[in-house]
């Protein structure tokens, strides 16, 4: 099961935090530290995968992470999850940002949070993968831009 998805920037930044499991949230901040401690400072040729630190629940967990550009796109998941099947996970889940906003950047995901929730939604739910279609999840977010579309018309002054 995943029990976070964390994702900041270079600069330990957090840009997205989810939680699917409970913390207080000053142990919230401190897992963000120790995370970004423990995936930045590990070279770009060395393996994706880690053991949780200490806060998050120590060899029980896995850090799961990808590099990209500025951004590290964590998830945090027990042993029953495969460290392979995540890392691809998190590729359907950036080449759907990417898809989506026509070349992710970290502005996409300050400025359009709403919009990189609901994708997040459509791909895990509660701490289970629910879809890794991509084409699946851009339909999804493209009807879901028609409807808010559908709902922002101006009324007419006859509507009025």
């Amino acid at each position: 099961m995943i029990k976070a998805i964390l994702i900041f920037n270079n600069h330990g930044k957090p840009r997205l935090i989810r939680f699917y499991e409970y913390f207080a949230e000053d142990v919230q901040q401190q897992i963000i530290r120790e995370t970004f401690r423990l995936v930045s400072k590990r070279d770009n040729n060395v393996c994706n995968f880690l053991e949780g630190g200490s806060l998050i629940g120590g060899s029980d967990y896995k850090l799961i992470y990808r590099h990209y550009a500025t951004l590290y796109f964590v998830f945090c998941v027990d042993s029953s999850e495969s460290e392979l099947g995540i890392l691809d996970l998190i590729q359907v889940f950036v080449e759907t940002l990417d898809k989506c906003f026509e070349n992710v950047c970290e502005l996409d995901l300050i400025f359009h949070m709403d919009k990189v929730h609901f994708i997040l939604q459509e791909v895990v739910m509660g701490g289970m993968v629910l879809e890794t279609n991509m084409n699946e999840i851009v339909g999804q977010v493209e009807l879901q831009n028609r409807m808010e579309k559908s709902e922002v018309r101006p009324l007419s002054p006859r509507q009025r």
